[in-house]
């Protein structure tokens, strides 16, 4: 019994000291409910007037392109020194000469029978005036044209000009033994050479243009409405012609040449639904070439074209769009605002915007994870300095609410990086 009465005390001694703990407990401190504003970087919105540009690329080749043939047969016996691969020559100069001297002979020939047809129209017309005289002292009544000899007449006139014409056949044959170009060119295949008997039709040399290089540029739809042009474009002025700078890396070194588009094509291309515009750079092997260097035939270059212009029309940092089309603004005060824009174009540095952004408005350019309307920021520049204007006021708290700092001193604050 008395074992019973020493367990009953000691509980409710145990007891009495749990409820002493309890009710001597410290209150613990209580927290900050009022999140602090995260810290963005911001850039400034900017109205302008932009000239909108269209990138592209495309190959250079030369708007005129031949293979040399000959239109007679012969042994080559003359090859003109620049003929050969990339050798420059001039509109007119004699690259290959034929054997000539079966031709001379032909024309002789030619010539000896247009002097047999002449001699013998003199004679028909001599004997049908004759005969004409005759008729009219001796004859009754209309003669008739065999009388007169008037188809003995028409036979000598075909004759002579038969004779004329295998006289200038002769002479053109003669003069097609020289193979020249219209243009002035260089050559970029050689294919003959002296000693070699040809026939016509046989490749003698592949030769292009050096008056004007042509690129042919792909332009998606996008890209036309940039450039404000029709589908059927052609520049029949010079006022009309849309300026494109073409670039290239040639020899180790950046390359720049100066041209304008004249044409586009009739067509869509059905497998990339595209249209290839022409772009053209006069005179590429002179005034046109960059530091020295052509426009050679064959490069890869890249194209940038300009567009229209849009007036009014917002400028913002690249890094400030979000998705497709929204942008993060910043209100005075410090509270976000979540944009729709309408993207006109963009590169890799900048975006240009119709609506959705007003010139003076600050734009988030770092990251936030969880980005919200309403949500408190305290805006930095691109120095890292608080822009005040456009930062949420940290609310103070007594030394007892603050929270601990680390080593360095920091608060714990955030500053979302771009990235």
């Amino acid at each position: 019994m008395g074992r019973f009465i020493i367990f009953g005390i000691a509980g409710i001694v145990v007891v009495l000291a749990v409820v002493a703990l309890i009710a001597t407990k410290p209150e613990p401190q209580r927290a900050n409910a009022t999140p602090q504003p995260i810290a963005v970087f911001v850039d400034e919105a900017r109205q302008e007037t932009v000239a909108l540009v269209v990138h592209s690329q495309g190959q250079a080749r030369p708007r005129t392109q031949i293979n040399l043939v000959p239109q007679v047969s012969g042994r080559i016996t003359y090859v003109n020194p620049n003929f050969i691969e990339g050798g420059f020559f001039e509109a007119g100069e004699t690259l290959i000469q034929i054997e000539a001297a079966d031709y001379h002979l032909a024309v002789t020939r030619a010539e000896a029978l247009v002097a047999q047809a002449q001699q013998g129209l003199v004679r028909e017309q001599a004997e049908a005036e004759l005969a004409e005289s005759e008729w009219a002292d001796l004859g009754d009544g209309p003669a008739s044209a065999l009388t007169l000899r008037e188809p003995q007449l028409a036979e000598a006139r075909a004759q002579l000009a038969s004779a004329q014409a295998s006289l200038q056949s002769a002479r053109l044959d003669l003069g097609r033994t020289r193979v020249s170009a219209p243009f002035d060119g260089r050559v970029r295949v050689k294919s003959a050479d002296v000693g070699q008997f040809v026939t016509i039709g046989t490749q003698l040399g592949e030769v292009f243009s050096t008056d004007a290089i042509l690129v042919r540029l792909p332009l998606t739809d996008n890209d036309l409405g940039l450039l404000g042009i029709p589908i059927a474009f052609e520049a029949t002025n010079q006022a009309d012609r849309i300026p494109v700078t073409l670039t290239a890396v040639l020899a180790g070194e950046a390359r720049t040449w100066t041209g304008y588009i004249t044409r586009t094509e009739g067509a869509i291309d059905p497998q990339t639904r595209v249209l290839y515009a022409t772009a053209q750079v006069d005179d590429p092997y002179g005034a046109a070439a960059s530091g020295g260097a052509p426009l050679a035939v064959g490069l890869f270059v890249d194209a940038e074209i300009e567009g229209r212009s849009v007036d009014g029309a917002v400028v913002l940092p690249r890094s400030a769009l979000r998705g497709e089309n929204s942008v993060y603004v910043v209100n005075e005060g410090g509270t976000l605002d979540i944009r729709t824009v309408n993207v006109v174009t963009s590169t890799a540095d900048r975006l240009v915007v119709s609506s959705g952004v007003v010139d003076g408005e600050m734009v988030v350019v770092s990251p936030i994870r969880g980005a919200n309307t309403g949500m408190r920021l305290r805006s930095l520049d691109t120095t890292g300095e608080v822009i005040s204007a456009y930062s949420a006021v940290i609310e103070s708290e007594s030394d007892d609410d603050q929270p601990e700092t680390d080593a360095n001193g920091s608060d714990g604050e955030t500053v979302a990086s771009a990235g």
